[in-house]
């Protein structure tokens, strides 16, 4: 049985709890729990990634694809806490929606795609304020990138003044602030002082993979 191909293929078909079931499987029967993030899940997400940057298919399917990653993650997940293994991320990325919107969907897609690219994601949610991105930075020194996301013109006044906030921290030099959603452009994430700008989820992990020494 190849475990890692039948698990990238339930992720490609949509099918969630056959992922999360073949994962179970694989684990018991002794696969690597790391080789299953870095031969099947993570290499899957970047085929589904790739595929709706180049307009192949719709945003339903990468929906699809993110809840059997999101499964399986958290069934790696409970079978490294109970065997008392960890797994060392490749680095910490804080995420939020900035203030004044409400909109999840596109945040979320990016977190699962820094997670399947290694990263542990500190999800701060929606209608995120400044001084709520400005205190997880300091709860998470080791924080590598700060991602904000925007899907409403009417918002990005709050991600400037959030980005403007976080280049005033002393901690500033220490991490990459990045930005995106439908308003936003790449002029924008200059003149609001971000480092950082993509128009996607997998181009938001590629980037973010630059940051990690």
């Amino acid at each position: 049985m190849n475990y890692l191909q039948d698990i990238s293929d339930s992720i490609l078909d949509g099918k969630p709890k056959l992922t999360e079931q073949l994962i179970s499987t694989a684990l018991e029967a002794g696969v690597d729990p790391v080789s299953i993030i870095n031969d099947a899940l993570a290499p899957t997400m970047k085929t589904v990634g790739l595929k709706y940057k180049n307009e192949e298919i719709y945003i339903a399917k990468v929906l699809s694809a993110a809840r059997c990653m999101k499964y399986g993650l958290a069934v790696i997940h409970r079978y490294l806490e109970e065997t008392g293994q960890e797994y060392a991320p490749k680095g910490i990325i804080i995420l939020g929606t900035a203030a004044g919107d409400l909109h999840d969907v596109g945040k979320n897609l990016v977190g699962l795609m820094f997670e399947s690219a290694g990263f542990q994601v500190i999800d701060l949610g929606i209608d995120v304020t400044d001084k709520a991105f400005i205190q997880a930075v300091k709860d998470h020194p080791d924080a590598a990138v700060v991602c904000i996301s925007s899907l409403l013109t009417t918002s990005l006044e709050n991600m400037k003044n959030i980005v403007k906030a976080l280049n005033r921290l002393p901690e500033r030099e220490h991490f990459k602030i990045m930005v995106g959603g439908a308003p936003v452009t790449q002029e924008f994430a200059r003149q609001i002082g971000a480092d950082a700008y993509t128009d996607n989820a997998y181009d938001a992990a590629q980037v973010a993979k630059t940051y990690i020494l």
